[in-house]
């Protein structure tokens, strides 16, 4: 007695993962998430592992949420894995104030945003 399931918004050989509010400009995260888009996902993973960017390290996190939902829960190969999205969205900005010269204040803005990944099997081209 629950509600029905819900159509699959993905093709079949599709599997996402979604982080939310991550705590950096959508700006700098989508330096990150270019850097990532079209490649295969053992070179994405590498590219993530050296990076020295501070956020790389959650792509990196989100990345492997998406193999996992798409080994587990819909039963793809994991060897056959391409990155085909990488996106970037705006999420809350938290507003701070900060005293400066005269008396007077500046506003400070803290961005937060959202990335989805999604990864695609696809077939070795023989």
């Amino acid at each position: 007695m629950g509600k029905p399931a819900r159509e699959r918004a993905l093709p079949d050989n599709e599997a996402k993962a979604i982080a939310r509010n991550i705590r950096v400009s959508p700006q700098k995260l989508n330096l990150v998430a270019q850097l990532i888009r079209g490649k295969k996902v053992a070179t994405a993973l590498a590219d993530l592992q050296f990076s020295r960017k501070r956020i790389a390290a959650d792509v990196k996190k989100c990345l492997e949420s998406a193999i996992a939902n798409a080994e587990n829960n819909h039963d793809l190969d994991v060897d056959a894995l391409i990155v085909a999205e990488a996106h970037v969205g705006k999420a809350l900005v938290i507003k701070r104030f900060h005293p400066r010269g005269r008396g007077r204040s500046g506003r400070i803005f803290k961005p937060f945003s959202h990335l989805t990944i999604v990864v695609r099997q696809v077939e070795a081209a023989a």
